[in-house]
């Protein structure tokens, strides 16, 4: 057979592979062109006379969405977006450590509904984040962090803190870009907010390199050498150099749109709330628990509360849904959750997963009617090939399902003796909590009735942030939160060192709030040197501190199973004298004041709404959160 060269005349052969060549030719300069910006540069000229930075953009595009507050730990990578968010108003709060300008910026995410903001200099003050951005991710937190970084001339040359950012962050956010050029500042946070806040809310991360931030003049001046070299290498290094430092500020000034795009938020259809509608109609013990989600933005919090008590199902509150009702509401169970489940004939997961939480969904009656309703598939669904199967799983927005599935059953009505029953359970739980309250502790405080008096002591205008294992466990069955959208802890991520950041962004969201935070004295540890930052920034809050001298939580299973406490003895620390001496007030409750908690807390309140951030040094006996049991 002839092949196709040898079939075709030879006359005609050699125009083709030259049109071909200068055609792949033309194609490859095009595509030069177009990437060193030659094209775009003819049409948007650089204003070298400017003084206008990139950081000034990336301000705009925070108030334009209506940002107030910026966290951040200081870095000469990324002093220009500081400087221009100071000059248009939004606050900046400089932080000790990376990782609680994250927390804080989450905790305005919770509390606020909008993004919380992070801004952090590039290499180690990124790596520092890591955790934080992870517990976000998983609290599904809209949370935009902002990392310099170096210059893009110089990545992956050695340079100052140059290391792969991208890649750190692409599995920890729904969202990741590292902007090549100013013109692209706008455009390219504008996508990250509404990304933040679209579907499932979470992380997103914009690296913003060095020479992307500063003036063109210091730029030019970084860029360009003084003295070109001579020859025709060093003409083409410096036209390069050139255009490099045109294109990167071409159209860098001119107008663009600054506002929130469009959210993407998932509704259920209305095929589906039928359906949901009609299994709880026939429904003889329902029961509602409901998840962090069911306070997302649209559905107020108001809302969403008018909408449960409407529905009149008993229910169990998790995460930011804790204080949704308030405190002593008759719907809301506090206690024995999991037998409340196996007893239930109809059970709606509203924003609620099977993860370990819910013991992976064996806590579920296989002879129950599950519903289940959340943002994200891949979440709703989880284990529900294993130990569970869903009834009907809704993906959608929470809140929103809720007060639709309300509105087609008003009238509807429970037989009362079933939330009596679980009620009845609750009192029981509650009186066994007293009595251990009045356990005598043979050295130190009695942290069951230290915590009772917490519950009596807290005023109506408060935020709890918790962070700790056994005081925060045993907090987390008596202390109330006043109200929804006012109690703050890691997630099921279970992260350590949350509550200072919790704490800093709760109070700036809300200052007229009080913001109370329970430590476990491992958990303070992570946080003794924001109080310089409370200090510093002015910001009271209140630190109690349930010091047992040890990480209890782990030398629980650790002693009996392994027969070592060895990493799980502390100290009685006097770690309200480490907070006197960074400017803090620090207070003492000891066994010698086992008459004064109340006195001693309400000195506290009194330091607090004078200005001052307070610590409280509590020595308590050890408890297991379990149960509220205590050993010395």
């Amino acid at each position: 057979m002839e092949t196709f060269a040898a079939a075709a005349p030879a006359g005609n052969f050699f125009p083709l592979f030259l049109f071909l060549v200068c055609g792949t030719l033309v194609a490859a300069l095009l595509g030069a062109a177009h990437r060193l910006g030659l094209f775009y540069q003819l049409m948007h000229k650089v204003d070298k006379a400017s003084i206008q930075h990139g950081g000034e953009n990336v301000a705009a595009v925070l108030r334009a969405h209506g940002v107030r507050l910026l966290f951040t730990l200081v870095g000469g990578h990324i002093s220009p977006l500081l400087v221009a968010c100071e000059k248009l108003g939004i606050r900046v709060v400089d932080t000790r450590h990376e990782v609680t300008a994250v927390f804080a910026a989450d905790a305005v995410a919770r509390l606020t509904g909008t993004v919380g903001v992070a801004a952090v200099t590039a290499g180690p003050g990124l790596t520092n984040t890591v955790t934080a951005v992870k517990n976000t991710q998983i609290a599904q937190s809209p949370v935009l962090l902002l990392g310099g970084a170096a210059s893009m001339l110089l990545q992956n040359r050695g340079a100052l803190q140059a290391i792969d950012q991208m890649s750190l962050f692409r599995p920890l956010c729904k969202f990741c870009a590292s902007v090549r050029r100013v013109r692209d500042i706008v455009p390219t946070l504008r996508a990250a907010m509404a990304a933040a806040q679209s579907g499932t809310p979470g992380p997103v991360f914009v690296e913003l390199p060095i020479d992307v931030l500063y003036p063109y003049f210091m730029v030019q001046k970084e860029v360009v050498p003084a003295n070109p070299p001579k020859g025709l290498m060093g003409r083409l290094v410096s036209w390069y150099l050139e255009n490099y430092l045109a294109n990167l500020f071409a159209g860098a000034w001119e107008p663009q749109p600054e506002g929130p795009l469009p959210l993407d938020i998932p509704q259920a259809s209305s095929q589906q709330v039928q359906r949901c509608m009609e299994i709880l109609s026939r429904a003889k013990r329902p029961l509602i628990v409901l998840g962090s989600q069911a306070l997302l933005p649209p559905t107020p919090a108001d809302k969403l509360r008018a909408a449960v008590e409407t529905l009149g199902i008993p229910c169990f509150l998790g995460g930011m849904a804790r204080g949704l009702l308030g405190r002593n509401h008759p719907l809301h169970i506090r206690q024995n959750r999991s037998a409340a489940l196996k007893k239930a004939d109809v059970v709606l997961l509203a924003g609620a997963v099977c993860d370990f939480r819910l013991s992976y969904g064996r806590v579920l009656s296989r002879s129950s009617k599950i519903i289940i309703v959340n943002r994200n598939r891949k979440e709703m669904l989880l284990n529900s090939d294993m130990f569970w199967k869903p009834q009907e799983a809704v993906q959608g927005d929470v809140g929103s399902f809720v007060v639709r599935l309300v509105e087609g059953l008003k009238g509807q009505t429970w037989a009362s003796d079933w939330t009596e029953e679980l009620r009845q359970a609750d009192r029981q739980k509650e009186q066994a909590f007293r009595e251990k309250g009045l356990m005598p502790v043979a050295q130190h405080l009695n942290p069951v009735r230290v915590l009772q008096l917490v519950e009596e002591t807290l005023p109506d205008n408060s935020i709890l942030v918790v962070d700790g294992g056994d005081f925060v466990g045993t907090a987390a069955h008596l202390v109330q939160p006043r109200g929804p959208l006012c109690w703050l802890d890691p997630g099921a991520f279970g992260t350590l060192g949350v509550g200072a950041g919790f704490a800093l962004g709760a109070k700036l969201c809300r200052p007229d709030a009080e913001v109370w935070c329970l430590f476990g004295d491992g958990a303070f540890g992570y946080n003794l040197i924001e109080f310089d930052t409370f200090v510093r920034h002015k910001i009271p809050v209140i630190a109690l501190i349930g010091n047992d001298a040890g990480w209890t939580q782990i030398s629980r299973e650790q002693v009996p199973s392994l027969g070592s406490n060895v990493a799980c003895g502390l100290a009685y620390t006097d770690y309200h004298r480490a907070a006197m001496g960074l400017g803090a007030q620090g207070l003492l409750l000891s066994r010698e004041k086992e008459d004064q908690v109340v006195e001693v807390l309400r000195d506290a309140q009194q330091q607090c709404r004078g200005g001052h951030p307070v610590v409280v040094n509590i020595l308590i006996g050890r408890t297991d959160f379990r149960d509220g049991s205590i050993a010395v």
